[in-house]
């Protein structure tokens, strides 16, 4: 009896269906050679980590995800990291940005003949592999993913295709927390943004060119823009490194994008992504793509003067995603897989307000003026002035601007605008945590200025109050070298908003 068992335990082993083992994602590390330093003969080393899924093959081709990191870090390397874009069906590669991780050379900080055309090496190098899904000879089927400079090397690669051969490879791209111009978001108005460029240069300052290095040490020393040489060195250097350049060029992506945008972000403002939207993209494009704005970004609360904001992403659950993340999946899913995700909201503004809610606008065109009377305010040292503007219930969203004759009494004067929101003017606090300045380089005699704001989203509910809020100090310029304290006035002002419907 024992030997008829025995018997049929190996019979059943024989006839019994053998299930392999489940075949692994494969993880490929290399480098490509790119566009040598100036001066300079050596090629550049960009290096990278490519993931192919283990269901990818020359039968059974799949898109591909770039991916890229931050100011100062290097490329991700696990593949858990990845898991969800595995399981859905893409490839990825990370890699690491010129002069970080493993990779060779100085930052150029996104210009396109270094960084961009280092996204046209790597898009070159998965152009030749036999598992990635091809569009036609040479031309790969991609999009990208990344924030903050991980995001901007995604507008360097594309424009920089655009600028060399008429089109771009990518087909859809989702940047996050990312800009439009980048001297415009490190300076406005020539005013420096401390706290952010005293991080930012400790983090990838040496990392710089040399000159670019010391000019940018003595932007942070003055507050302000420098003169002479290091100020011509800094407007080189930043010309040509963002899409507000390419598009003064004649050059707009016409490919969808999911734009996600901090709007508590007091480095890359919301006025930065909302400039992306508007101006980057084709008609047709815009029309494909979808904008979200969170409460999130780089933060720095806004201590002097006071603001508030509440964190968190409810756009984003509200389109049908936990996160931005889960968004930037259904996204590249939809456009480059053609699933039918669920998802909608394109062409339109998705902004979280200041209390957290998701406000969704198609347009935000100033709609409303109000006349201001004169505003006076000290410049240097002091407490902000809060004027009056509506009473709730109110709904502002978009890029408020003041355009208003300006007067100074000592050169190098300036003040910080933003919107605020309070039972009165003592109370009242800057919404979400963004000014943005007015820096007279010269004494100003009623010179006619326009102002931008920061750009907002806010209900302002009743029994509480809307304010124009003009500050002679910000902590987020913290350092704006002066000769005096003194003073600033504006006449004859006009506010334009958009009162969201």
């Amino acid at each position: 009896m024992r030997r008829v068992l025995a018997l049929l335990g190996v019979v059943a082993l024989l006839i019994s269906p053998v299930v392999p083992a489940a075949a692994a994602n494969t993880v490929t590390n290399g480098c490509v050679a790119s566009v040598p330093e100036p001066g300079t003969t050596t090629p550049v080393r960009i290096c990278y980590s490519l993931f192919k899924p283990a269901t990818a093959s020359a039968q059974h081709t799949v898109p591909l995800i770039f991916h890229s990191h931050g100011w100062g870090g290097s490329r991700t390397t696990d593949p858990a990291a990845f898991k969800a874009w595995f399981d859905a069906g893409f490839g990825v590669l990370s890699f690491d940005q010129r002069s970080f991780g493993q990779s060779t050379g100085v930052a150029h900080v996104m210009n396109p003949d270094y960084e961009g055309r280092d996204v046209v090496k790597l898009v070159d190098l998965v152009a030749g592999l036999d598992w990635v899904t091809k569009q036609g000879p040479g031309d790969p089927l991609i999009g990208a993913i990344g924030g903050s400079y991980g995001g901007g090397y995604q507008f360097a690669g594309a424009f920089t295709e655009l600028r060399d051969s008429g089109r771009t490879r990518f087909d859809a791209l989702a940047p996050e927390i990312t800009w439009w111009d980048l001297k415009q978001s490190l300076a406005p108005m020539e005013a420096a943004r401390t706290l952010w460029l005293t991080s930012l240069f400790a983090v990838g300052g040496t990392h710089l060119p040399p000159a670019v290095s010391a000019a940018f040490v003595q932007l942070i020393a003055t507050g302000g823009w420098p003169t002479g040489k290091a100020g011509r060195d800094l407007d080189a250097f930043f010309a040509h490194n963002g899409p507000a350049w390419h598009v003064r060029q004649g050059r707009k992506l016409d490919i969808p994008v999911l734009f996600g945008q901090g709007i508590t972000d007091n480095l890359f403002n919301l006025n930065q992504g909302l400039a992306n939207f508007d101006r980057a993209l084709t008609a047709r494009a815009r029309a494909k793509s979808i904008f979200v704005g969170y409460n999130g970004g780089h933060t720095l609360p806004s201590v002097v003067p006071p603001g508030y904001g509440t964190a968190g992403d409810p756009c984003s659950i509200t389109l049908g995603s936990p996160s931005f993340s889960g968004l930037a999946l259904r996204f590249m899913r939809l456009r480059l897989l053609h699933q039918e995700t669920g998802l909608s909201g394109f062409g339109a503004y998705h902004l979280s307000t200041a209390d957290g809610r998701c406000l969704t606008q198609r347009n935000l065109t100033p709609n409303k003026r109000y006349q201001l009377g004169k505003i006076v305010t000290p410049t240097g040292v002091g407490l902000p002035v809060n004027l009056p503007i509506a009473k709730g219930p109110i709904t502002i969203a978009g890029t408020p601007t003041l355009t208003a004759d300006v007067y100074t009494v000592v050169p190098r004067s300036a003040a910080y605008f933003a919107l605020s929101v309070g039972t009165n003017p003592l109370t009242a606090k800057v919404v979400q945590n963004n000014t943005m300045p007015l820096r007279e380089k010269s004494t100003a005699r009623g010179v006619r200025r326009t102002i931008e704001l920061p750009a907002i989203a806010v209900d302002v509910p009743a029994g509480q109050n809307l304010y124009l809020t003009v500050a002679p100090v910000a902590d987020m310029y913290a350092g704006q070298r002066g000769p005096l304290p003194g003073v600033m006035m504006l006449k004859n002002g006009t506010l334009r908003v958009h009162v969201a419907g």
